[in-house]
């Protein structure tokens, strides 16, 4: 693991916090409430303990999930080798153990595979959880397809891949510029009124999308990378309107596609053809040493409270807006109880105060992705 600030005695919190948990075992401390929250109707539990479960849920529209749920992406595809079977049913299940009930996917992860694994992973537990997955690639022909067959026969595939008769949360993954939204959403909505989906959501959209998707059929959440360190949308307008229409927003990539973890740096070797951020500007070799002083900043931060650069990373996005829920991705199980830990920081508004303004002290160097993944987004 390589250390991002200045060289000295101290052991790199992250390192610490691992160290640490690896002696402690199942001895971590998390919140009674984190540790014991799940949803479902299959639960049976004294009413003390509901209330302590559900101070873990936010809501994203009318669906309600954990505080923080798990991005399964990386389990399988993008960001290298896939891992091993068993390590990826593992982790999820771990993730529910710990209080996460919502688990995000797609067709094209993989592709497919990472549907499947999902679906087998979280068989025995359908009834506690709610899955995200998503179309609007076309696999087979490239590019964008949101045409309303094509939707129906992706729905249908993917319901098979994750073994259940329902997808709790159904994204649009891009939007298709050669298919009215207000087609799209309409496709959705006839999903929804024979209980194959529950709920709708849009990925990497604008304001005027969303807006007119939302008054066809009610969106529940919004999908766009925002982290500490990539705020396009707060600027952009997206996180207003969903305050405004009662949308939740779910931010991939809260760890800054895991340049915030203090894990890479610009002699970072990544996987040939394996891992998508061997082609995104900004972890170029000179971007990843330039945006070291992000890193370096949360470090200090975290530092002095006894914490991981990671956990306020996710507390800091969780401050945000209460509509927030975000899913850190990871295969590693120490790296997960981490991330979950998040939920017991307090970040105060004097905390948010000095960190925002020791941010606008920095510029982020890079684009977010590639040339190709930005034609996607709006």
């Amino acid at each position: 693991m390589v250390t991002n600030t200045p060289q000295s005695n101290e052991e790199h919190p992250r390192r610490k916090f691992i160290r640490q948990t690896t002696i402690a075992g199942m001895g971590l401390l998390l919140a009674p409430n984190l540790l014991s929250a799940t949803v479902g109707p299959n639960e049976n539990r004294p009413d003390e303990n509901k209330k302590e479960k559900n101070t873990n849920i936010r809501k994203l529209g009318k669906l309600e999930v954990s505080q923080i749920g798990a991005g399964c992406m990386s389990i399988s595809a993008n960001y290298g080798a896939a891992a091993d079977k068993q390590q990826g049913i593992k982790t999820m299940r771990t993730a529910f153990e710990k209080g996460v009930t919502f688990f995000d996917t797609a067709e094209v992860y993989g592709p497919y595979t990472n549907e499947q694994l999902v679906g087998e992973a979280l068989a025995p537990l359908r009834n506690q959880v709610a899955i995200a997955t998503k179309f609007g690639f076309d696999i087979e022909k490239g590019g964008l397809n949101s045409k309303p067959e094509h939707i129906k026969r992706v729905v249908e595939a993917s319901l098979k891949r994750l073994k259940t008769d329902r997808i709790d949360l159904l994204y649009q993954h891009r939007v298709d510029p050669n298919v009215p939204i207000e087609d799209v959403a309409g496709t959705v909505k006839d999903l929804i009124g024979q209980g194959k989906v529950l709920h709708f959501g849009l990925s990497e959209a604008n304001t005027d999308t969303i807006r007119k998707a939302h008054t066809v059929q009610p969106l529940s959440a919004i999908q766009t990378e925002y982290s500490f360190m990539e705020r396009s949308v707060e600027k952009n307008g997206v996180l207003e309107i969903c305050e405004e229409l009662g949308i939740g927003f779910v931010p991939w990539g809260p760890l800054g596609m895991g340049y915030l973890t203090g894990k890479l740096n610009a002699q970072t070797k990544f996987e040939e053809k394996l891992d998508l951020r061997l082609t995104f500007d900004r972890f170029s070799p000179v971007n990843l040493a330039a945006n070291m002083s992000i890193v370096n900043l949360l470090d200090r931060f975290a530092s002095s409270r006894n914490t991981t650069a990671s956990q306020i990373a996710l507390a800091w996005l969780m401050a945000q807006k209460p509509f927030i829920v975000s899913i850190p991705g990871t295969r590693n199980i120490l790296h997960l109880t981490e991330n979950l830990g998040a939920t017991t920081i307090q970040i105060t508004t004097a905390d948010l105060n000095e960190l925002e303004t020791e941010f606008l002290k920095l510029n982020v160097s890079g684009g977010r992705m590639n040339a190709m993944q930005m034609a996607f987004c709006q």
